[in-house]
């Protein structure tokens, strides 16, 4: 029987599985092929201006009649944009599901529930859930330190799943360390009602990053990422997870130094279209033209790469997760049989 789950029924999918926004690794046609997939895709709009954040959504609308989300962080040391002006940009442009995260979203909940749009909020403890519920949010997501990409959680997914989930009565998405059916499984047990994944999708065809990226992901062991606060030349700070690479190593070798002092500092690494320059250490992940030292760049990725063995298509990759989910809860029931 197909996997249903309250969180189904609250953003109006047919699976339990919902595509993290992944930053600029995003894009429309990602997005909607994990909905018209039965999940929820996801797009990220923060380091984008609002009107084309608004023709994103737009453009994701036109390949999707099912439910998507769009992500805004808070974290004003992330952006350059007016939290405000973003929303009002993906609300009016329709969007039926708004993701907050890094941040208090108690001031937005209310402006996404007047649109007509459904509110999650991701939160790295039980009482940021309480909060998150308090806020009004419609379901919230448990991020474990497992995950890729910057991080907002010292705790991992197993343990913090059922703390949230007994904290908050909407429906809790467990994120981290998630690639296969069998995590899905794992995290609904252990009281989630839904999974997030991020590194999975970045290893599908439709993701917006350069294909040395994907293979890095798919090549990696559950050994090969590093959490730190490495990449912060764009967001001082904040924890995140990346693939080790050249970059890491180097910084290590020399002793692990302070910002200021780290080897290649300030140096340009690769190169947007156009000719803008990323610098080493910079926040900026390979995302599709990017030219250059791609490898050298902030390869965000979870622990769960070491799972990740294959890039697909992602409406693949979603229907492979639900009948993974499906046969791993049937191969469980039959233990009590």
């Amino acid at each position: 029987m197909p996997v249903t789950t309250p969180v189904c029924e609250t953003l109006g999918i047919d699976h339990p599985i919902v595509q993290a926004p992944i930053g600029s690794a995003t894009r429309p046609e990602l997005a909607a092929a994990v909905s018209n997939a039965g999940g929820l895709g996801t797009l990220a709009v923060t380091w984008i201006p609002p009107d084309v954040a608004r023709r994103r959504v737009e453009e994701t609308r036109e390949l999707t009649d099912a439910p998507f989300g769009v992500n805004i962080v808070l974290d004003e040391d992330a952006k350059e944009v007016d939290t405000a002006d973003h929303l009002d940009a993906i609300l009016d442009a329709g969007v039926p599901v708004v993701s907050f995260s890094f941040g208090d979203a108690s001031g937005y909940v209310d402006r996404v529930h007047d649109a007509g749009a459904k509110a999650l909020v991701t939160v790295g403890s039980a009482e940021e859930a309480r909060q998150a519920e308090a806020a009004g949010a419609d379901a919230v997501v448990a991020q474990g330190w497992e995950s890729g990409g910057h991080i907002q959680s010292d705790v991992a997914t197993l343990p913090l799943v059922p703390r949230v989930s007994d904290a908050v009565d909407v429906p809790v998405i467990a994120a981290g360390g998630i690639a296969d059916g069998r995590g899905v499984a794992a995290v609904l047990a252990a009281g989630a009602d839904g999974a997030w994944l991020g590194t999975r999708f970045v290893a599908t065809e439709e993701a917006a990053v350069e294909e040395l990226y994907r293979e890095r992901i798919v090549e990696a062991d559950e050994t090969a990422t590093f959490r730190g606060e490495l990449f912060d030349a764009g967001w001082e700070g904040m924890p995140h997870r990346t693939l080790r690479n050249s970059t890491i190593e180097a910084w290590e070798q020399a002793g692990r130094p302070e910002s200021g002092e780290r080897p290649g500092e300030g140096e340009t690494v690769a190169e947007y279209p156009g000719g803008h320059p990323i610098k080493r250490y910079g926040d900026d992940l390979p995302m599709k033209g990017v030219e250059g030292n791609i490898e050298a760049l902030a390869l965000y990725a979870g622990q769960s790469s070491g799972l990740t063995d294959e890039i697909k298509p992602a409406a693949e990759v979603v229907e492979e997760l639900v009948q993974e989910t499906e046969a791993r809860i049937e191969a469980i029931a039959v233990l009590i049989e």
